[in-house]
């Protein structure tokens, strides 16, 4: 067999019967996870129905928070909803990107048996939500707040003179000079002022995930606070879910 190129993180690996897909529609983002033997990849991109109509495997499971695709029509027999996440006294309003993610980290926690007293999630995509989780798997609330993104963007929306300035590097500097180091600085600065005092309230350790998480893992280590970074928690849940309901390999 001769090697060919992987799907999205550019390492080579043997060439293997690939079984299928998996989509989470996130509101900014599409998230994918591509099953290879036993093996899965994971892949973030911008929203693409294109990709949809030229998958040249199925697709074996989706789910959305984000804006559903009006040029093809997904199978809704293949929709994973919130009643197919195994946590216990989920509110039915829950977000499926939040309860996969829980349960993503709550299954990963107990494999290296690190979940005394439970977890806290924090998904940092367009929206940063923290959720809470129990040692006996049970949702126990959590907290939202703007993302990085989304704060430029209501600044730029709801003055006259500040601008979006886009993301870009987080000044070191605790009070930059440049109006956009300011707004960037003062985004991110909320987001870590409301991870450290969740986990201070809480008392528990933080599993980080989502875009914003690269940047939010850099400046929480600098407080001296430990987080668990698993950039893919939303899709590793997704299919440890799609496994208890389907024959898929685990991760």
């Amino acid at each position: 067999m001769r090697p060919s190129p992987s799907w999205c993180d550019g390492r080579r690996h043997l060439t293997v019967e690939v079984a299928g897909h998996c989509l989470l529609i996130g509101n900014s983002r599409w998230h994918w996870a591509k099953q290879q033997a036993e093996a899965w990849q994971f892949c973030h991109s911008a929203p693409d129905p294109h990709r949809l109509q030229t998958l040249e495997v199925p697709l074996m499971a989706w789910a959305a928070v984000g804006a559903m695709p009006t040029e093809i029509a997904l199978d809704p027999a293949s929709r994973l909803e919130l009643k197919n996440v195994p946590l216990k006294r989920m509110p039915p309003w829950l977000g499926i990107d939040r309860a996969l993610a829980a349960w993503g980290a709550l299954k990963r926690a107990k494999a290296c048996g690190i979940l005394a007293n439970g977890l806290l999630v924090a998904d940092a995509g367009t929206v940063l939500s923290i959720t809470r989780v129990t040692a006996d798997g049970e949702f126990a609330g959590g907290q939202l707040v703007g993302g990085v993104s989304l704060q430029l963007r209501a600044m730029a929306q709801g003055t006259q003179n500040l601008i979006d300035p886009g993301l870009g590097p987080i000044s070191a500097e605790p009070f930059p000079i440049t109006t956009a180091e300011a707004m960037r600085r003062g985004s991110i600065q909320a987001l870590i002022g409301m991870l450290i005092e969740a986990q201070r309230e809480a008392g528990l350790p933080l599993w980080l995930c989502g875009g914003d998480a690269p940047v939010l893992e850099q400046e929480l280590k600098q407080h001296g606070l430990d987080v668990a970074h698993h950039p893919n928690l939303a899709l590793e849940g997704m299919v440890d879910v799609l496994k208890r309901i389907s024959r898929v390999p685990s991760l």
